[in-house]
């Protein structure tokens, strides 16, 4: 469970927007998720495409969009929708391809999160298997020590991962809780370990944005640690929610 309390008011709602690429299988992972926005007090609308965000009125009355739309994509239009409804303090949140692969032909939607996918470098370039786990390397997600008082990373460790770990291209407007770092291994082309953030937030205008790039399978899902991330971070990003940690709505 999570150590964010939900509000008292009644009724808050949270729109699911699932699609894209199956091999992130959106629905089944976005599913993981959907019976603890309820318990917490939300009403859950789920849609397919993220032309919904064209929907003024149904954005803004919508307090949380969780986001699970690999790849795929998304017209000016869409995206100018959630761009606003955020800027009026609707939440934004997702894992994975997600949230930080999604939409890869509109630039105002990388400007939006903050963070993009570059790639995740094989396990064994030389010797290949030719399903998904060529990308599965262990890694360890390192919580900020200056952050461990934030509520979405409070109480939390250090944790390994075996899955796909995310080099990251991003800015410094986001708010980075955890990293990971990636190896220099020899015959890779880079010469140094790479540090790129794992978990993050972001403010825009009166909303936020809370971003976790592990995610890649349904165990990776309902891992502890990454499970406590993901609840924490759709409730800490949702409008209306309160902190018990005395974080702002502006996330200082």
């Amino acid at each position: 469970m999570t150590d964010l309390a939900a509000t008292s008011r009644p009724s808050r709602r949270a729109l699911v927007v699932r699609g894209g690429w199956e091999g992130h299988v959106p629905v089944e992972a976005t599913d993981r998720f959907i019976p603890f926005l309820e318990e917490q007090g939300f009403d859950v609308r789920v849609e397919d495409s993220p032309e919904v965000y064209t929907d003024v009125a149904a954005m803004a009355a919508t307090d949380l969009v969780v986001q699970c739309y690999t790849m795929g994509t998304a017209s000016k239009e869409a995206v100018a929708g959630l761009r606003a409804t955020i800027a009026a303090g609707t939440g934004f949140a997702g894992w994975h391809g997600g949230i930080a692969d999604s939409f890869r032909n509109t630039s105002d939607y990388l400007h939006l999160v903050g963070g993009s996918f570059a790639c995740h470098p094989a396990r064994d370039p030389e010797h290949p298997k030719g399903d998904q786990t060529d990308n599965y390397v262990s890694y360890v997600v390192n919580v900020l020590p200056e952050q461990a008082g934030h509520p979405i990373v409070a109480g939390l460790e250090d944790f390994e991962l075996y899955s796909e770990q995310y080099w990251v291209i991003s800015d410094d407007y986001i708010d980075v809780l955890a990293t990971t770092t990636q190896a220099a291994r020899p015959g890779d082309p880079w010469n140094r370990p790479v540090v790129s953030p794992a978990v993050w937030t972001r403010s825009w205008g009166e909303g936020r944005i809370f971003v976790a790039t592990p995610g890649h399978s349904l165990d990776v899902l309902d891992d502890p640690n990454v499970r406590t991330l993901i609840e924490r971070g759709m409730l800490w990003a949702s409008r209306g929610s309160e902190s018990p940690y005395g974080v702002s709505r502006d996330g200082e």
